[in-house]
């Protein structure tokens, strides 16, 4: 398949790809403080606790998985920075999956834990991005109604000091400010003078 002349592979989507620093906290970060998480409740509830001591296991299973979550994360957004595509193009994730499954496979198993390991993460990989992809309207509107519920939720009862001025009343308090300002200035102004003339 070739692409027509003065176009790049892989920029035949609709949307212009976005710089590497765009958002690279939330597809980067976000996702590495949640494998830190969930690692840390695999390591509570793992059968080395009993060895290892509880929080040891929990810190070194969130480790672990914080590190393999960090490395597939930034190959992802470098494989989607290479290849000029968006960032919910699915070959991004696979190419991200392969390429950390390799490098940290063959740290741990050697060539056959290189290929297992880059298969398996390419997969699990892809497959949570494309699930991620799949339930983030659902996501959005759930957090907009939860926002929207938490609004409503407290209101500043009259009797209190803190008040939530509507249009009218936030205007007349300008007004008295700027009333009030003006007349310091003009008492700073008297006052120089005065200074001058003594």
């Amino acid at each position: 398949m070739s692409t027509p002349a003065g176009e790049a592979a892989g920029a035949g989507k609709p949307e212009a790809a976005a710089p590497f620093s765009a958002d690279w906290k939330e597809r980067i970060l976000v996702p590495v403080a949640a494998a830190g998480v969930v690692g840390a409740g695999f390591g509570l509830l793992s059968r080395h606790r009993a060895r290892l001591g509880a929080l040891r296991a929990a810190a070194t299973y969130a480790a672990n998985l914080s590190i393999v979550a960090g490395c597939y994360g930034g190959a992802r957004e470098l494989a989607r920075d290479a290849r000029a595509t968006t960032p919910d193009d699915l070959m991004n994730s696979v190419v991200g999956g392969l390429a950390t499954g390799a490098v940290l496979g063959r740290i741990q198993g050697g060539h056959f834990g290189a290929v297992k390991y880059a298969v398996t993460l390419a997969v699990a990989g892809t497959a949570m991005d494309f699930a991620a992809l799949k339930l983030s309207p659902q996501w959005r509107d759930w957090k907009e109604h939860l926002s929207a519920s938490m609004r409503d939720w407290f209101t500043v009862p009259e009797w209190s000091p803190i008040q939530v001025l509507d249009e009218e009343a936030l205007a007349k308090k300008r007004e008295r400010e700027e009333m009030v300002f003006g007349q310091r200035e003009r008492v700073r102004a008297l006052s120089k003078l005065n200074e001058k003339e003594s």
